[in-house]
């Protein structure tokens, strides 16, 4: 190795380790470290240090969500980034107790990101079925046993304050927390649910030092609902500027399920708040909106006129009615997965991969039959009546990928994904990929007409991808007619 070459390693050495200091000094700027004068008689085991969390991956549409400058109400950024700008120092930070909480308010959104320390989490007081089991040994359960109920002090929080009071009364529930048109609003729930302790009395069996951020799920076994929960968390991360990727605590009682591969692959660490032994503390929680009050799912009654585009775009000619939010966000999916890149590169280097996603009979959970609804009645006859023309097609080698997402890994999943030039599909839950769908991917969805929503067409405008469609008159869709489409868009690319 010649000199010049060491002096350039030693160089690139000392900028990471600048940066990585950087990043810590902004941690501990914009989170101080509350008093924990009593920490030592509480902590029954020890806390690995930060460097256990799993590191931010470099993303190329990230656009920095800090420091956060106001933005419009209604604009792109408000929708999909960082909309959370109003920050409320609910219990200031004071030396005498550990506890403190603050909630960042979205006036678009009309939800909030709160976070908080010195919190206890009782399991106990929390009615809800333990959670994380075998999807066969619960067959039956009801959601009713599975949702959260929290009982008064379910949570509580060191403050120099009258033991048993409310940490947020419900005047600042309903203006910051409303319910709207969440019948079960369960993050409202839980910060109902906080009492103060007196200093020196917060008892836990288990204190975690490094962020962890509390999620409630709903419907956790369909992807376009938990894709609203993954981005739900990702921008609570996000907004309070953790320089790693937290711990994620689900604080509901559902089973595993296959899309909880994900949940994993995006954060450090994934447990159930009833699998702990006895009450934990947190030095900082962050509770995450319900997936309900994301803009994935706002816009389905509501018009959110925002244009994907690119982060390069933006960063030249700022448009507040244009975003790269969803791209970021599908990038650090399939970051998690190791499938890094804008994915250019990543399709095949001869021809093109047309991806069909399918709709399968799967057992998703304990009150399913395993038989799924179907859009496309004659799905099987299209797919080979496409996959035959592909075969034959001269001009360009079309590799048809057949979309059996309900039996593939999630990595499997994402890769197919990113992979496709095309990706073709009934209407169904398994198009919420798109998401993760790369700039230069085209899509053809197949509506019947019993199924006309808007989910996919708004995913694809706000992601900036190229979007066709076929509706039908009732389920059943012409080979011939969908193959004709297919070959005006492979026109299009050169085919």
């Amino acid at each position: 190795m010649s000199r010049r070459q060491r002096a350039r390693i030693v160089r690139a050495v000392v900028f990471l380790f600048f940066i990585n200091v950087a990043s810590v000094i902004l941690y501990l700027i914009l989170h101080p470290r509350p008093s924990s004068h009593h920490r030592g008689a509480l902590t029954l085991a020890p806390t690995p240090p930060f460097s256990s969390l799993k590191p931010w991956p470099s993303l190329p549409s990230f656009m920095p969500w800090l420091p956060p400058p106001k933005p419009r109400a209604r604009s792109c950024e408000a929708f999909f980034g960082h909309g959370f700008s109003r920050r409320l120092d609910v219990l200031p930070i004071f030396p005498s107790a550990s506890g403190w909480l603050r909630c960042h308010y979205s006036e678009t959104l009309m939800s909030s990101v709160c976070e908080g320390g010195g919190i206890r989490m009782d399991p106990g007081r929390i009615e809800m079925s333990r959670g994380g089991e075998a999807l066969k040994e619960v067959i039956g359960r009801t959601e009713d046993q599975e949702l959260p109920k929290f009982g008064a002090g379910s949570f509580e929080i060191e403050r120099d304050m009258p033991a048993g009071s409310k940490a947020v009364d419900e005047a600042f529930l309903e203006k910051y927390v409303p319910r709207g048109h969440v019948s079960m609003h369960t993050m409202r729930a839980l910060l109902d649910s906080i009492r103060v302790v007196e200093p020196g009395k917060l008892e836990c069996s288990l204190w975690i030092d490094e962020p962890t951020v509390l999620v409630t799920r709903f419907e956790y076994a369909n992807l376009f609902h938990t894709v609203t929960d993954w981005y739900s968390a990702y921008v609570s991360s996000r907004i309070t500027g953790l320089p790693n990727r937290p711990h994620l605590v689900f604080v509901d009682g559902h089973c595993k399920a296959p899309l909880e591969e994900t949940w994993e692959a995006l954060f450090s660490t994934v447990r159930y708040a009833k699998n702990f032994s006895g009450p934990v503390c947190f030095r900082h929680a962050i509770i995450s909106p319900l997936g309900y009050e994301t803009a994935l799912f706002k816009g389905l009654t509501e018009s959110i006129n925002c244009q994907g585009t690119t982060a390069n775009i933006l960063r030249e000619h700022p448009d507040d009615m244009r975003t790269a939010r969803l791209s970021e966000f599908g990038e650090m999916l399939r970051a998690s997965f190791g499938l890094h890149g804008d994915g250019m590169q990543t399709k095949p280097t001869t021809g093109h991969n047309v991806l069909f996603v399918r709709r399968e009979d799967y057992l998703a959970h304990p009150r399913h039959s395993g038989k799924v609804e179907s859009r496309l009645s004659n799905e099987q006859e299209v797919f080979d009546s496409i996959s035959k023309w592909a075969s034959h097609h001269s001009k360009c080698k079309i590799n048809m990928v057949n979309g059996l997402f309900a039996h593939m890994q999630m990595k499997e999943q994402f890769q197919a994904i990113q992979e496709a030039s095309v990706i073709i599909g009934a209407h169904g839950a398994g198009l919420t990929h798109l998401v993760s769908a790369t700039p230069n991917t085209i899509v053809l969805e197949i509506i019947s007409s019993f199924y006309r929503r808007p989910h996919f067409s708004l995913i694809s405008q706000w992601k900036g991808l190229e979007y066709h469609i076929i509706n039908l008159s009732g389920s059943h869709a012409e080979p011939d007619e969908v193959i004709a489409k297919l070959r005006e868009i492979m026109r299009s690319l050169g085919c």
